[in-house]
């Protein structure tokens, strides 16, 4: 039937990064002089020690007269103990506190980078601002304070500093700019980012990265013509630049669509065939784009200069899988283990299931008992008591998925449906319909239990509990597409209550516009209400995202309805290839063309 990451995080993450515009990876170069050396992350620096004994013998700035009194010595101990014992936001305010009591640099950077520890961004931005005026002259005051004021979003404050340490050489431009465009995302004011960024970048006309971090940010604000020309401008200076062409096609793709975007990308692969990131991209957009054999070729281009490549190895084999080319995904898996792959579970599932589809049924068996633990485990368990109930032992399968443990609800749903599927795909309908019926007796609201039940019970024949199991599952889940679909399928399949069934399934396909089967269910129903051509729409739209053997039965009788017999005959053939069993295909070919 049709139905259906140490304490820090998170703000210490974001802000330690941009308190030195490159404590992280992806930030790394930062407003930072050429080539100076960066400093560490907050969270990494050595404490300061002793911090007033010998307040007056660092050179450099002036540094105030400090008198080491009792209270500042204290003050001092207690800070430090609340922060070695976790007290973040104690040790926070107090070095705060001593900053603007001492307005010495030293401890204002203290007293900074416990604020950034303790995820509070105010006192950090305090912190900041008392070191620069207690010192003027440090760029790395400035571009401490820069940074949190643009990670805050304080972005007019932080303009003037930014000016300054790009106007002094004290940052590396390109760097500085192609930063400033990440750190900036996250304004939700996009018109005030983009005015921002352009005022700035305007006294760079030949710093690539400055067009780029006006494109970028203009691409945020969609003004999608002033970030392709932006961009553009960027790659007329630096041709060869990987990230300026990604950007660009990403502004292609959402402004005109992804053969605009794919366009791009092959282009630039035609002169650069050894870029990997616009290959890994390219590939990307064909499967978006369900072109899975000429995604699988590209990532097969990317392993044959670059064989370890354990992203793209996976890539492939998910894309073998999905063109049932089981060989080449089996190679692709194995290879992945060879590789020390970090997700074992994952591959040695796929592992198990193609040995399953090619009914090598004790190999498949293996894999599954090897995945001892983790996410995967439940999912393993219930495939190798299909396994077993496909080897004739479907008594032993049934006992060995009642013996696992469920610590969760869901997991005791997930237990009681792959009992009852194995009953139904024995062909044991009532006995699947009662090991749900149990079950919902101790979970009546869980909606895969109620959505389960009504499709056991069209089975049965039983459409008054098909019927009300589905709209207590409306009701209980307003949003739930899938309810909507199979009572309104349910209908049209039965050719009864046209127009109500109608409705239902055009709330479901409001609900969810490109599901596959949604589209079939509407299709379907127009074609029972005699609107051919508009049936032949939404089932060719079906089909084509999804080759199922029920959408090929559907679309086949609504093309010989309409006297295109040969296709209909050649929709049939193709699914009958994959799904030579399917009993929907086989009676629809039988009635039409005994």
């Amino acid at each position: 039937m049709n139905p259906f990451h140490r304490r820090l995080r998170p703000l210490t993450i974001a802000v330690a990064a941009v308190l030195t515009l490159g404590a992280c990876a992806q930030w790394r170069p930062g407003l930072h002089a050429e080539g100076e050396q960066q400093p560490p992350p907050a969270a990494a620096q050595k404490p300061v020690e002793a911090p007033v004994a010998n307040l007056d013998a660092e050179s450099g700035p002036e540094l105030p007269k400090q008198e080491l009194t009792s209270d500042l010595l204290y003050a001092f101990l207690l800070a430090e103990i609340a922060a070695q014992r976790g007290q973040g936001a104690v040790s926070a305010q107090t070095y705060a506190d001593l900053a603007l009591r001492t307005r010495d640099p030293r401890i204002a950077r203290r007293a900074l980078d416990i604020a950034v520890a303790a995820r509070s961004p105010d006192l950090a931005i305090q912190a900041a601002q008392v070191w620069l005026e207690a010192d003027p002259n440090s760029l790395e005051a400035r571009r401490r304070l820069a940074a949190l004021l643009l990670a805050t979003q304080r972005l007019d404050e932080a303009r003037p500093h930014l000016e300054h340490l790009l106007a002094a050489g004290a940052v590396d431009k390109g760097e500085a700019f192609t930063q400033l465009a990440r750190l900036i995302a996250g304004n939700p004011d996009r018109e005030e980012s983009l005015r921002v960024v352009r005022e700035l970048a305007a006294a760079y006309p030949d710093v690539p990265e400055a067009h780029f971090a006006v494109a970028h940010v203009a691409g945020q604000a969609g003004q999608f013509d002033l970030a392709l020309q932006e961009i553009r401008a960027a790659l007329r200076l630096r041709p060869d630049w990987e990230m300026g062409v990604l950007l660009e096609a990403q502004l292609l793709q959402k402004s005109q669509g992804n053969e605009a975007a794919r366009a791009r990308l092959a282009e630039f692969l035609a002169a650069n065939p050894r870029a990997l990131d616009i290959r890994l991209n390219y590939a990307r957009l064909l499967v978006a784009e369900r072109q899975y054999e000429e995604a699988r070729g590209e990532f097969e281009a990317l392993l044959r200069d670059n064989p370890l490549n354990s992203d793209a190895l996976y890539a492939a084999a998910l894309l073998s899988l999905q063109l049932k080319d089981y060989g080449a995904a089996e190679r692709y898996l194995k290879r992945l283990l060879e590789l020390n792959y970090r997700d074992r579970d994952t591959v040695a599932l796929y592992l198990g299931q193609i040995a399953e589809e090619q009914k090598r049924y004790d190999e498949a068996l293996d894999w599954y008992e090897d995945i001892t633990g983790g996410e995967h485990y439940l999912q393993a368990k219930t495939r190798q008591a299909h396994v077993m109930a496909k080897k004739g032992d479907l008594d032993g399968a049934r006992r060995f998925l009642q013996q696992i443990k469920a610590p969760s609800n869901q997991q005791r749903v997930q237990l009681i449906l792959a009992e009852a599927h194995l009953l139904r795909d024995a062909g044991h309908y009532k006995e699947a319909f009662d090991v749900i019926s149990r079950g919902l007796e101790k979970l009546p609201n869980d909606p895969d239990l109620l959505y389960d039940h009504a499709m056991m019970a069209e089975k049965l024949d039983r459409l008054d509990v098909l019927e009300a199991s589905l709209r207590k599952l409306i009701r209980l889940y307003p949003e739930h597409p899938h309810a909507y679909n199979a009572l309104g399928y349910s209908f049209a399949d039965r050719n009864i209550r046209l127009p109500e069934a109608r409705k239902l399934i055009e709330k479901a396909h409001q609900l969810a516009p490109d599901d596959a089967f949604i589209l079939d269910s509407m299709g379907w129903v127009l074609f029972r209400q005699g609107e051919y051509e508009a049936a032949l729409k939404y089932l060719e739209r079906a089909y084509a995202l999804r080759q199922d053997a029920e959408i090929a039965a559907h679309l086949g009788e609504v093309l010989w309805v309409l006297g295109r017999r040969d296709e209909a005959r050649r929709i049939w053939s193709e699914a009958r290839r994959v799904a030579p069993d399917n009993e929907a295909l086989l009676k629809t070919i039988q009635r039409l063309q005994p």
